[in-house]
């Protein structure tokens, strides 16, 4: 799940409908409304946070400092015009990169997986002798051929391949993979999911990778 921030409520549900379209659930917030949520929402809500997204307004640059007290997610500035000064400024404050509008909402992603992956590098398994999964839009490979998925069913797997240290619980996959405010859809739906992405992944590889615990969650356990 992706959090947009900013003012123009136009540009914030441009991307949240392109997010939609790429498979991706995210919501968007003005500043104001962005403090009341991280401050008061639940530890499931903010671990589905894949990425926070910062357009152009007056207090960005503080910004970082508050994010970082409830989540370690990337945080990617987003820039109306090119400039030296502005772009210092926000790596300073502690903004993980800063993107040049117009950008794909593919790109954004790429931008925070690759930044994730660089943060975590020593808890990511950085490759699996038979299963590898890419987390760039391309459907994983199983001893060298590509094993065509859903894009929910692969956004599920790269996510328990990003916590694979730690198990996760259907109401976490849930929110990340449809949004925290997705009325339409019951929690119910991870399991479907989740019970054909494991028997896909069995029929391969002749095992299990994704370990279920019944009220305890997935583990990716490779």
């Amino acid at each position: 799940m992706y959090v947009i921030v900013d003012d123009r409520a136009t540009v914030a549900d441009s991307y949240v409908s392109s997010f939609s379209r790429e498979g991706f659930s995210s919501f968007g917030v003005n500043e104001d409304e962005f403090k009341g949520w991280i401050e008061s929402a639940s530890g499931n809500d903010i671990a589905a946070v894949e990425g926070f997204l910062l357009g152009d307004f007056e207090r960005r640059p503080t910004y970082p400092e508050m994010i970082r007290s409830h989540s370690s997610a990337p945080i990617l500035a987003l820039s109306d015009q090119k400039s030296l000064t502005q772009t210092l400024e926000l790596f300073t404050a502690g903004i993980d990169d800063v993107v040049r509008k117009p950008v794909h909402v593919r790109e954004i992603v790429a931008r925070t997986d690759a930044i994730w992956r660089r943060v975590n590098s020593n808890v990511t398994p950085t490759s699996e002798d038979r299963l590898k999964v890419f987390f760039d839009g391309r459907d994983p490979e199983i001893d060298g051929e590509a094993l065509a998925l859903p894009r929910r069913e692969r956004h599920m797997l790269e996510y328990l391949v990003k916590n694979s240290r730690r198990r996760v619980t259907k109401a976490q996959i849930f929110n990340t993979i449809y949004g925290i405010f997705n009325d339409d859809v019951d929690e119910s739906v991870v399991e479907g999911h989740m019970s054909k992405l494991r028997k896909k992944l069995r029929l391969k590889l002749g095992y299990d990778v994704i370990d279920a615990k019944r009220y305890l969650g997935y583990q990716f356990v490779g």
